[in-house]
């Protein structure tokens, strides 16, 4: 026995009978906070290198927005799914797939885009500089790693969580002031509100420091910070990758506790580093997912 709706439709004959065309649909995108860790210059060679956070941006070749920054990312094509888009789209701008990928958050605001109702489902992505091979995609001028900056600002009169978000490569420099405000449950990704935003596209200023502070979240609860080392790192550099994400120093011996049930030793050591070679360690096996 088929069952019938108050029409007295079967399922089959209703979705013969259904008209998609009859609803408003937005259109999709996705687009990805894709994060690196790169060295500084070290002032000396026998001084050990500093890291620097970096996140990719395309300079966007036509309108909306031309001329401005943005994140990469494309629409959703009809027979993907937005983690499908994502890794393409992560393919095309850096040549790299098999890396650390997860949604972020979808946005949804309907004056996002100037163009029509486009919502964007926004994805973290993490990956060792060394691997990356970065190109401005079809409709992007060009592509390239920016240094960023996530500090916190005096809140508010009514207490809210105020963040200054700075980028910068060569001599560009993006800025956006934003506001953290209740949106139904902490983790919401819409909650942040942009207040000042120059040089950015779109609402991803917001996107930023979502990801932000994922990336945060994460670092103090697992081991995200390993996908963005090779195989083999000092404990130096791994403290380092912690101290870029959280924009603060770290005590040695504190952050060495924290993270040894995480790490094993090698028989390896830096070598050619001009000081004391270090010793090589990796990733407990068991850690991974």
């Amino acid at each position: 026995m088929q069952l019938r709706d108050k029409d007295g439709l079967t399922e089959q004959e209703f979705l013969a009978a259904y008209r998609p065309g009859d609803y408003p649909r937005p259109s999709v995108a996705s687009d990805m906070a894709v994060f690196t860790v790169t060295n500084s210059d070290a002032e000396s060679y026998r001084r050990l290198p500093g890291k620097e956070l970096r996140l990719l941006l395309i300079e966007r070749g036509g309108h909306p927005f031309l001329g401005r920054w943005a994140l990469p990312g494309g629409f959703v094509r009809p027979n993907e799914t937005v983690g499908q888009a994502a890794a393409r789209e992560l393919l095309e701008e850096t040549g790299v797939d098999q890396v650390y990928l997860e949604q972020l958050g979808v946005f949804s605001d309907p004056c996002r885009d100037p163009r029509a109702w486009v919502m964007s489902c926004a994805h973290l992505a993490l990956i060792d500089a060394r691997r990356v091979e970065v190109r401005a995609g079809d409709d992007a001028r060009n592509a390239a790693w920016f240094r960023v900056l996530f500090q916190p600002e005096p809140p508010a009169e009514n207490g809210l969580r105020r963040m200054r978000l700075g980028l910068c490569c060569g001599g560009i420099s993006l800025t956006a002031l934003l506001e953290r405000r209740p949106a139904g449950r902490p983790a919401d990704a819409e909650g942040w509100v942009i207040l000042e935003n120059s040089g950015l596209a779109f609402d991803h200023a917001k996107i930023i420091a979502s990801a932000m502070d994922r990336l945060r979240d994460e670092l103090e609860t697992g081991a995200v910070a390993f996908h963005l080392l090779p195989d083999a790192f000092t404990l130096t550099e791994l403290q380092q990758v912690y101290e870029v994400i959280l924009g603060r120093p770290l005590l040695k011996a504190a952050f060495r506790r924290k993270i040894a049930p995480l790490v094993r030793e090698t028989n390896r050591y830096t070598e050619n580093a001009g000081h004391r070679p270090s010793r090589l360690y990796r990733r407990r096996q068991e850690e991974k997912p």
